[in-house]
């Protein structure tokens, strides 16, 4: 059952206004945000991210933190979910057609509950050529509702077999993978691509790019055809990618468990 706009409500009779903005112009942001024996993890900070992207977005805030807790605990409590996620939407709300935001809008929120642990398998890997992160866009820094390039690169990835894609910035540099931040171990040393490089700035991110020492810095694709290892993370999973193109890629297998261990993840 959903939390929407300050009430929980069966999910049949949810409703989402036909003039949203969030449907008409993906105008809003969304936090995915893990459930672990029955509790929010990291929910602080998933809350402070959305607030950001709020604020870039000039979306006023509907409710505030501590009603934000409260909801997510009510659709974990009334969905009995042990482990598995919730999804924290926020649109700018009801708009006249056209693309200027009302003046004084008036968001909507939504949440609702998953149950069920995210896939922790290893991913099979391709470079995405069909679209690319813009990087000098500033809603590569924030989880925008408008997820069509990411679209575009996952259903490539399908239609040649594999898992997901690699998606590069508009330099031609690695960015991030349509659902996940890369890490990638080259002559022994782990490495990431930083924000600026269109990189979501992952909340799971953070915490692996501490326990790994990995260095921020600008990944081209020759070096990552150089990596004996790669990482994906997300607020769910930990994952190694088992092959890149054509080439298996077996080396993060390991620390991808070691990480999931540590970060309490299954399995």
């Amino acid at each position: 059952m959903p939390w929407l706009n300050g009430w929980m409500q069966a999910a049949e009779a949810a409703r989402i206004d036909p003039a949203d903005r969030g449907f008409t112009l993906g105008d809003g942001l969304f936090e995915t945000i893990r459930v672990r024996d029955g509790v929010t993890v990291w929910l602080d900070r998933h809350l402070a991210r959305l607030a950001a992207g709020c604020a870039v977005l000039g979306i006023p805030p509907r409710f505030d933190d501590a009603a934000l807790a409260e909801a997510c605990a009510a659709v974990i409590a009334e969905a009995g979910i042990a482990a598995g996620a919730l999804r924290l939407t926020v649109s700018r709300g009801v708009g006249p057609r056209g693309v200027l935001p009302p003046a004084a809008p008036s968001p909507t929120v939504l949440i609702a509950g998953h149950a069920g642990p995210a896939p922790q398998t290893p991913v099979a890997l391709v470079l995405a050529r069909s679209t690319c992160r813009n990087e000098r866009s500033p809603l590569s820094r924030i989880k925008s509702l408008n997820y069509l390039d990411a679209v575009l690169a996952r259903r490539e990835a399908a239609e040649q077999g594999a898992d997901d894609s690699v998606m590069t910035n508009t330099a031609g540099r690695v960015a991030e993978t349509t659902i996940a931040n890369l890490f990638a171990r080259i002559d022994g040393a782990w490495v990431t691509p930083p924000a600026a490089e269109g990189a979501l700035p992952g909340i799971m991110r953070g915490e692996v790019l501490a326990r790994l020492g990995a260095a921020e810095q600008p990944l081209g694709l020759d070096e990552l055809a150089r990596a004996d290892a790669v990482i994906l993370t997300n607020a769910l999973s930990i994952r190694a990618a088992a092959r890149l193109g054509s080439e298996a890629m077996a080396g993060g297998d390991a620390v991808a468990a070691g990480l999931r261990r540590d970060l309490g993840l299954p399995e």
